[in-house]
């Protein structure tokens, strides 16, 4: 699955944190929606990984095995 958007992306320095509890670049919010997204998709031994180029936006890609 993609997630992509056409927003303002990701600093360079801030791509190693985005996938930690209580991060956010924001005002409000309490910054674990990434970090909760992330656990929940390894949980079902799956991966999320992100591309983003500042000025263009950010694609998520979420692989979750397919289960029989």
């Amino acid at each position: 699955m993609l997630i992509a958007d056409t927003g303002k992306g990701i600093d360079n320095e801030l791509k190693d944190k985005i996938f930690s509890p209580n991060f956010s670049t924001k005002t409000s919010g309490m910054g674990i929606g990434l970090a909760l997204s992330k656990r929940i998709i390894e949980n079902a031994n799956g991966q999320i990984s992100f591309e983003s180029e500042v000025g263009k936006g950010t694609t998520f890609t979420i692989l979750i095995p397919l289960h029989s």
